[in-house]
């Protein structure tokens, strides 16, 4: 371990307030973050994915954050890219990186050291599989999936269609399913001296309640505004017009839906979504579950990197 950067990660279903902890332990620690939320990297998207304010950061660098336009795609690929590369030059500087954010993929990948194959994109390939999403529907091309490679369709929502057709182009320009490409593509050690910390609450009630508190908040800071900008731009803004926090609006604007009932499906939405993240994270190898919102949580991720640094 002597040799490998020491790196603290931060996670949890959305609303448990990793970015208050994050923060508050980058002052004590000397850290800096790096965000891993696969929303947050997009400029002019702030209310609805939770992105931190300048007040919440208080003075906290936060790395790969509201740097993209929402028009360009990003993959788990280029994420473990740059993340890489923020996380070197922060432990050259002789600070801490901290990985912040609740985006599963981005993160089980990114600690377990995947390296990602180059494989020529076959416009053609990926034309036929777009105008099949179109006529038969995502669940359709998610059932797809599932029949050719189980494991990964069950981490992949079905409105994920992103996610769906780039697993599906993939078997069918090389043969190959995501679960063996990425089987393949781990290295035999970690490449970090990580830490992984899952924030929950045990009372799942109290979660939920707080999901619901969030997207109040979030409705008060302009949420529905931002989700209009998303919907006006929806075929050039593909991730976002997909993403639980502005899609649940569409009907809203497409037909006169009531608000009441957009604002609930969110929340609904976003219930749903944290059980998946809860689902991720259960699953991933070396992680700990540390209470939320509890008197002792930071002291307990503290204690999470202290056993690190001894093991």
């Amino acid at each position: 371990m002597a040799d490998k950067v020491k790196l603290l990660v931060i996670t949890g279903p959305t609303a448990t307030g990793k970015t208050s902890l994050s923060v508050g332990l980058a002052l004590r620690l000397g850290g800096e973050i790096v965000c891993a939320d696969s929303m947050q990297i997009y400029k002019h998207l702030t209310v609805g994915t939770a992105k931190a304010t300048p007040d919440e950061m208080r003075g906290v660098p936060h790395h790969l954050m509201d740097f993209l336009e929402p028009t360009e795609r990003f993959s788990v690929a280029d994420y473990v890219a740059m993340a890489s590369k923020c996380i070197a030059d922060i432990a050259s500087r002789g600070r801490l990186p901290i990985v912040v954010g609740g985006t599963g993929l981005y993160i089980d990948s990114l600690v377990r050291g995947m390296r990602f194959e180059n494989h020529d994109h076959d416009p053609a390939l990926r034309a036929r599989l777009s105008r099949e999403l179109a006529e038969e529907g995502s669940a359709a091309m998610h059932a797809r999936l599932a029949a050719v490679d189980p494991a990964y369709a069950a981490t992949v929502h079905p409105n994920n269609t992103v996610r769906v057709l780039r697993a599906l182009e993939l078997y069918e320009q090389t043969g190959l399913t995501m679960t063996e490409q990425r089987a393949r593509s781990l290295p035999a050690q970690r490449p970090y001296d990580d830490a992984v910390a899952v924030l929950n609450f045990s009372d799942r009630a109290a979660l939920y309640r707080r999901i619901d508190a969030r997207v109040d908040v979030m409705m008060g800071a302009g949420l529905l505004d931002e989700a209009k900008l998303v919907y006006d731009h929806r075929d050039e803004y593909r991730t976002a017009a997909q993403a639980i926090g502005y899609k649940e609006f569409f009907p809203y604007f497409e037909s006169g839906a009531p608000l009441a009932t957009c604002v609930e499906k969110l929340k609904q939405a976003s219930r749903n979504y944290a059980k998946r993240q809860l689902t991720w994270f259960a699953g991933m190898d070396g992680v700990r579950f540390v209470e939320a919102g509890a008197p002792d949580t930071a002291e307990s991720v503290l204690r999470l990197l202290e056993e690190r640094g001894k093991a």
